[in-house]
């Protein structure tokens, strides 16, 4: 009998550890996307290489920042991958759910610089023979999932990551949607602007680019692009362009936030640490996916576009993509 309530007693106190550990479990990010090397050019002159991404780049500085962050994607087995694995391992990243493939090279990009430092792409890749599924971490409540660019509307995966997407939202998950199209996929917005309603229809937020409201809404401003596409589809759009304000729509406030002017080194990673910063900042203020869609205060946004401007501009003031680990261990000091 006194067996029989011991046994019963170790079971209860190990049901209430177990729930205490997922009850006390950080909340954490999940960003989607291509694995790139991003070889710099400065005057037609090699001057750096990283990996890169956009994804993987939100990741990084996520990661650096102490976020609990995995990032899902894909790289050949070989050498580049192998870098690209450790990179993340080292900068704090979660790289169980990157799948690498046989007899696939390891995406490349070339990113030349002009003389505002703002790049222009070349892309090189070859395919794996054959696609499996994602590799996918338990996604809970509150959760943050970032996702974005052509990886995202690449009709090659678009199945893939369809199931990912609705799988991210019956779990309850923040799903944050940057759009960010580059120019050399222009010509295949026909087949693919489909796919871009599909997740902004699926996203809680959306961004924008200067870039993505020519090359896929063909619009001339935010404000068109926000009325005729996106808020059908999304009630928050995020629009942003260099040193332009930017522009947050929510259906009942049209705001605008100045940018600071700095010296940049290089823009390359901008617009993927502006999507890092959205995401700390959702975590740091204590912003659930009911309190986005009740509503945020106009107090909140300005915090949320706060950090979105510190972790940008930070990316800006080097060679990197991501921000330095210095402003990584001061955003640690923040949790």
């Amino acid at each position: 009998m006194r067996k029989g309530i011991l046994r019963m007693s170790l079971f209860v106190v190990a049901c209430f550890v177990s729930l205490s550990s997922v009850a006390e479990s950080p909340r954490k990010v999940v960003c989607i996307g291509e694995t790139v090397l991003d070889i710099l050019f400065r005057n037609e002159k090699p001057i750096s290489a990283n990996p890169g991404g956009s994804a993987l780049n939100s990741a990084v500085s996520l990661g650096r920042s102490g976020v609990n962050v995995y990032f899902v994607g894909e790289t050949g087995k070989d050498h580049t991958g192998d870098i690209i694995r450790s990179f993340l391992h080292d900068n704090g990243v979660n790289g169980s759910c990157v799948r690498q493939y046989e007899g696939m090279n390891t995406m490349t990009s070339l990113a030349f610089l002009d003389e505002n430092n703002n790049a222009h792409y070349s892309f090189y890749m070859t395919r794996p023979r054959q696609r499996e599924d994602f590799i996918l971490p338990v996604i809970n409540p509150d959760d943050i999932v970032i996702f974005g660019s052509f990886y995202s509307v690449n009709p090659d995966i678009r199945k893939q990551m369809k199931k990912f997407l609705d799988y991210a939202h019956e779990r309850g998950a923040i799903i944050y949607y940057d759009v960010n199209i580059r120019s050399p996929h222009s010509s295949m917005m026909e087949t693919i602007r489909p796919y871009v309603f599909e997740n902004m229809k699926t996203a809680d937020v959306v961004r924008g680019s200067r870039g993505d409201m020519r090359t896929v809404f063909q619009c001339s401003d935010a404000d068109s692009a926000y009325v005729k596409y996106v808020v059908p589809c999304c009630r928050y759009f995020i629009s942003t362009g260099g040193t332009n304000p930017v522009i947050v729509h929510t259906g009942t406030m049209r705001e605008e936030y100045p940018v600071r002017k700095i010296k940049t080194v290089s823009t390359v990673g901008a617009g993927d640490n502006f999507n890092a910063g959205f995401a700390f900042g959702l975590i740091q203020l204590g912003i659930t996916r009911n309190q986005l869609i009740k509503g945020l205060s106009p107090k909140q946004w300005s915090e949320l576009i706060r950090y979105t401007q510190m972790f940008s501009q930070n990316s800006c003031m080097s060679l990197e993509n991501y921000v330095s680990k210095a402003f990584g261990n001061k955003m640690k000091s923040y949790h």
